[in-house]
């Protein structure tokens, strides 16, 4: 058996099937459907029981019958735009067949007079006849219409007919693909094999048929072929072998003693899992990932200083100035004088940026901060020892392999999220990664207090921000729109923002997706320095900077968020001392999703436990409340209905990993799953 030449016709162009042009093909490929393969995903939705056949005294109205007729007259008008007509007997009645738009030659060919013919479609009824307008299904063989036709959710321009005709086809020629589970695995799913699975999953009666063996076969496939990759690339990082990095534990010591709070457990112990690879021989790829205000920064600057006094540099990236000036300022504030900190952006003057290079290249610089510019060509470094990446949800598997070998062997990199994820989902977007995760919040910080609030009571709030802002606490007022619309009833933020300027003139600012980046830099700024008090925005202040005095936050149609990005927003404040206040704002008319959504939310600031509600609720696509370039997408498989199998997928890998296992078996279920430029350098 040549399974190369198998998974070759599955991933080949649609346009190697019989009735497939590059105009059908196109029309497909606006639907991602891009190969034989990714048909293979099109379910049916539904779909229409054409077996039966009826006699003509027996047919109901409107409804979608199957007849045997033989046909006995034509009548086709010579009058323009009327329609031709066909009429057709059994042994109980007539039956008139009408074409619109149809040749008189092509009607000829297909309902040949004296020949007995199946038909099928819907019967309606005029002048005291039965007819069928336009029928879909014609043939002289009753076996190719008398079956169950599948029903699919159509790409425009292509009929249901060809749909099937198309399945059918890529059906009747699927290759028998050579096992790659073991038995224990596959006694899971009664030791059904890949063709039949899929045979199974586009018969009719099998349709939303989810708890099957052939389904969860399937679904497993795609999570295990996501988990092989991800633990291939982990495999090839931990190849290349580094210059370790030696340092002296008592100046960290020292360090976090002169610190004016003490580090939670959950920080210590994850800085013992970043040291222990820094001082390996293996090259460190992990994710620092923690609820919002668990204190991620301070051990990823603990992590820097370390490398610094190993004798390497350290790079820190941020995806906005703003947030990376920030880190850069809590930097210079904690080292003082122990370590060279410079900050490199787009709009640093040429004389400083020149200076900044310069220094870079020959060794007078420890750790530099920025935004993605500090990764340009024209940026070179002496001796690179780590990357820290924050927020790094931007970023995907191929980004982030690209990223580690950018640095180099010697080089270490460190990712760090604020975005807490289900515990199905953690293999699945960060497998490729050694993943730390801080979950316990400093215990100086205080929970924040979370209110509804009916959008009537919009008076309430307004006296309440006003006692607020005379004792010095700063405020953001969250909208889900930038403008008006006639089609979504959302709140505005500029409307609101016109609103409130008239009772806090000169006090409120405005940002949103539209803000140019330049200004959107400028108003933080202003912002963080107090200029404004109030802070009028969609969801874009969502991830990353710190406020220290913007205590309150109101977030108007908060049914309309899912429960990770309120959490998220929620996180914007609440990172001082002073206890802070969430006031979610919604209309009386509340679904009960809605209202149990505002409940978790009320009644946790855990952001996992949140998360993990959230998908429940939401399902996986979103639970993030925006699109994570690095979630996979699943066709089959959901981590809530399916998490068994993720949790059987995590098992089997480590096994695999644990005994060494050669994995070429698995060559052809990756080619097929995970179509990626990754997995060209792996099997």
């Amino acid at each position: 058996m040549n399974n190369k030449k198998d998974y070759n016709y599955l991933l080949s162009d649609l346009t190697k099937l019989k009735g497939v042009g590059n105009k059908i093909a196109n029309l497909l490929k606006r639907k991602k459907i891009n190969t034989i393969f990714d048909l293979l995903w099109k379910l049916p939705k539904s779909y229409t029981d054409r077996s039966i056949s009826s006699k003509i005294k027996d047919l109901k109205i409107g409804d979608i019958q199957t007849i045997n007729v033989v046909p006995y007259r034509y009548n086709f008008p010579r009058i323009r735009n009327l329609p031709n007509k066909v009429v057709c007997k059994d042994e109980t009645g007539n039956l008139d067949c009408i074409f619109f738009n149809s040749y008189e030659g092509y009607i000829k060919k297909i309902l040949p007079i004296g020949k007995q013919v199946t038909i099928s479609g819907k019967i309606s009824f005029f002048r005291n006849k039965y007819q069928i307008t336009n029928p879909k299904y014609i043939s002289k063989e009753s076996s190719l219409i008398k079956t169950k036709h599948n029903k699919y959710s159509l790409t425009e321009g292509i009929s249901e007919k060809l749909y099937n005709k198309i399945i059918k086809q890529i059906i009747s020629n699927l290759p028998k693909l050579e096992e790659w589970h073991n038995k224990k695995i596959l006694k899971n799913f009664n030791y059904i094999s890949w063709y039949e699975s899929i045979n199974e999953l586009h018969k009719p009666e099998n349709i939303g048929k989810y708890k099957t063996s052939f389904y969860e076969r399937l679904a497993f496939d795609e999570i295990f072929s996501s988990y092989l990759v991800h633990s291939e690339i982990r495999k090839k990082i931990r190849k290349f072998k580094k210059k370790s990095k030696k340092f002296d534990l008592n100046k960290q010591k020292d360090f976090i003693s002169k610190l004016n709070f003490k580090l939670t457990n959950d920080q210590r112990f994850t800085l013992e899992e970043i040291n222990k690879d820094l001082i390996s021989n293996q090259k460190m790829f992990r994710l620092l990932q923690g609820d919002v205000g668990s204190g991620k920064t301070i051990v990823a600057l603990i992590s820097a200083f370390n490398v610094i006094n190993s004798g390497f540099q350290v790079a820190f990236m941020a995806p906005t100035e703003i947030l990376a000036r920030q880190h850069f300022f809590l930097a210079k504030k904690l080292f003082s004088s122990l370590i060279n900190i410079e900050f490199l952006s787009s709009k640093s003057e040429y004389k400083d940026r020149k200076k900044t290079l310069n220094n870079l290249k020959n060794n007078k610089l420890d750790i530099i901060f920025g935004t993605h510019s500090i990764f340009q060509k024209k940026v070179e470094f002496s001796n690179l020892g780590l990357i820290i990446i924050d927020e790094q949800h931007k970023f995907g598997v191929n980004q982030r392999k690209k990223l580690s070998d950018k640095g180099g062997n010697n080089c270490d990199v460190l990712l760090m999220s604020a975005t807490p994820i289900p515990r199905t989902l953690t293999m699945t977007i960060y497998g490729d990664m050694d993943l730390s995760i801080i979950k316990e919040k400093p215990k100086s910080r205080k929970e924040v207090k979370t209110y509804t609030k009916l959008e009537s009571k919009v008076d309430d709030v307004i006296n309440f921000i006003k006692k607020e802002i005379k004792v010095g606490n700063q405020v953001f007022w969250v909208c889900p729109l930038i403008d008006e619309s006639k089609k979504i009833d959302n709140a505005s933020a500029i409307l609101k923002y016109n609103f409130l300027k008239k009772i806090f003139p000169n006090k409120v600012a405005l940002l949103h997706g539209k803000t140019d980046t330049s200004e959107k830099e400028l108003i933080l700024d202003d912002f963080l320095k107090k200029k404004y008090d109030i802070m009028v925005s969609t969801t874009i202040i969502e991830v990353g900077i710190d406020f220290p005095n913007a205590n309150i936050i109101i977030i108007e149609n908060a049914n309309k968020f899912g429960l990770s990005q309120l959490h998220q927003l929620r996180g914007r404040v609440g990172r001082g001392n002073k206890q802070s206040t969430c006031i979610l704002m919604f209309k009386s008319s509340l679904t009960e999703n809605a209202k149990q959504r505002l409940r978790i939310l009320k009644n946790s600031n855990d952001g996992f436990k949140i998360s993990e509600e959230d998908m429940k609720l939401r399902g996986y696509g979103d639970i993030l409340g925006f699109k994570q370039s690095g979630l996979k997408t699943f066709r089959l498989a959901d981590p809530v209905m399916n998490e068994k199998l993720f949790n059987l997928a995590e098992n089997e890998i480590k096994r695999i990993e644990n005994n060494n296992e050669d994995i070429s078996k698995f060559k052809t279920l990756m080619k097929l799953y995970d179509q990626a430029d990754i997995i060209n350098d792996i099997v």
